[in-house]
């Protein structure tokens, strides 16, 4: 037996309903009726159906009657001018660049369920506005390709292979084919968590050191994900800085992993499990004892010597200027 959703026409008018609704608050089942171009015992039948579908539709009492979306439940789905497209997409685009902090995972999948229906035309001109629009940070990080960022999210979504061309800190390039499974944003910047066929590992690469990125169209059969985030973190944690250090934090174990977060060093509880011991790497001294000093915790420099002069010779700028 046919189903009120089985119909094209019938699931037509629910879209159509819903889009009525997001339009205006309220409507009387003979207005909707009219706008739908059917009985009001119609209305009621596809009032109940969007119900059933989770959508909040609530009545209205009275002589007329009625009805509204209420609060909560789904999010209907939006249907877009052109022109609201295009502002929508360049939002996007520009919050996957900047790395909005705790949004930006989800601009990226939704900037890629939305790029994966524009029409070729309207893609020409988000692209267009966004090469031509330049944001300015007061603390901007690596700048990042949105492309890049949905080649990848297309990847991760389909289970298909991904290769790009990937140059390092030292400016060395390799080409790598790998298996996609996690975008994370950390520290201002992009990282690409995946499975590297070439070195038959798991890898964590910065995105915008990313480049000719496309989806091969070969998939894959997942493996067993590792945590994405604790991956990159401890990538970033453990990275051989050129300046290394080690200080014992006057904290408990716990309390110092609250201190500090986990993209900032490695932490180990002590022996006698008072304190907590910190190796902490940076491009140099003088920023790891900037942030040394930021903590609310005193502490034990163990190594090396160049710290403890940074530390002096800080204290002494700041006796300096403050006295």
């Amino acid at each position: 037996m046919e189903t009120l959703t089985d119909s094209p026409s019938a699931a037509a008018r629910l879209l159509h309903l819903l889009s009525l609704f997001s339009a205006r608050p309220r409507w009387s089942a003979t207005e909707l009726a009219e706008r739908l171009g059917v009985t009001t015992r119609t209305v009621r039948r596809d009032v109940a159906a969007l119900r059933d579908l989770g959508y909040p539709i609530e009545s209205d009492a009275g002589r007329t009657g009625g009805y509204h979306l209420g609060v909560g439940g789904r999010l209907p789905p939006l249907l877009l001018t052109d022109d609201e497209a295009v502002a929508v997409a360049v939002g996007l685009r520009t919050t996957t660049v900047r790395g909005l902090t705790g949004y930006g995972d989800a601009a990226v999948s939704a900037l890629a369920k939305l790029d994966q229906v524009l029409p070729p035309v309207l893609r020409d001109r988000v692209a267009a506005l966004h090469s031509s629009t330049i944001v300015v940070d007061r603390a901007p990080g690596p700048s990042v390709d949105p492309d890049v960022l949905l080649e990848i999210a297309r990847g991760c979504r389909s289970h298909q292979l991904v290769r790009f061309r990937y140059t390092d800190g030292e400016g060395a390039t390799t080409e790598r084919r790998v298996e996609p499974y996690g975008l994370v944003n950390a520290e201002r910047r992009w990282y690409v968590v995946c499975f590297d066929l070439g070195r038959d590992d798991w890898r964590t690469f910065r995105a915008d050191r990313m480049s000719d990125v496309e989806v091969t169209g070969h998939g894959f059969v997942a493996r067993d994900e590792p945590d994405t985030e604790a991956m990159v973190l401890h990538a970033i944690a453990s990275y051989p800085y050129a300046a290394q250090a080690e200080v014992v934090l006057d904290l408990p174990f716990d309390l110092a992993r609250q201190e500090v977060h986990r993209s900032m060093g490695t932490l180990t509880p002590t022996e006698d499990g008072r304190r907590a011991h910190l190796r902490i790497g940076a491009d140099d001294h003088a920023w790891i004892a900037r942030y040394l000093v930021s903590l609310e915790c005193s502490f034990e420099v163990v190594a090396p010597d160049e710290l403890r002069d940074e530390l002096r010779r800080l204290g002494d700028e700041l006796v300096a200027r403050f006295t």
